[in-house]
């Protein structure tokens, strides 16, 4: 069985020497950093595949209109003012 070209001795070789650099504590932490930047990258793929996709879709034609709607005139503005007392200190 090969994979990227490589053995299973091979393959072995590369995991001690990953489990040496980074320890056993470390190396979940690894993996899953690892595994969630896989899943990002393809959902990253992927999305850009749907977009192209919908935008292929989306042959449809818009047509605009436009109505023309009567407002009543604006009421006059009330002015408001407001008295406010302060006491001397």
């Amino acid at each position: 069985m090969k994979i990227l070209g490589m053995g299973v001795p091979e393959l072995l070789i590369i995991l001690v020497v990953i489990l040496l650099i980074f320890g056993p504590k470390n190396l979940p932490k690894l993996g899953s950093a690892l595994g969630k930047t896989v899943k990002n990258l393809r959902d990253g793929m992927g999305a850009g595949e749907k977009e192209v996709a919908e935008a292929a879709d989306d042959e449809e034609v818009v047509e605009v209109v436009e109505e023309v709607v009567e407002e009543p005139a604006p009421a006059p503005k009330k002015t408001v003012k407001k008295v406010v007392k302060k006491k001397a200190e």
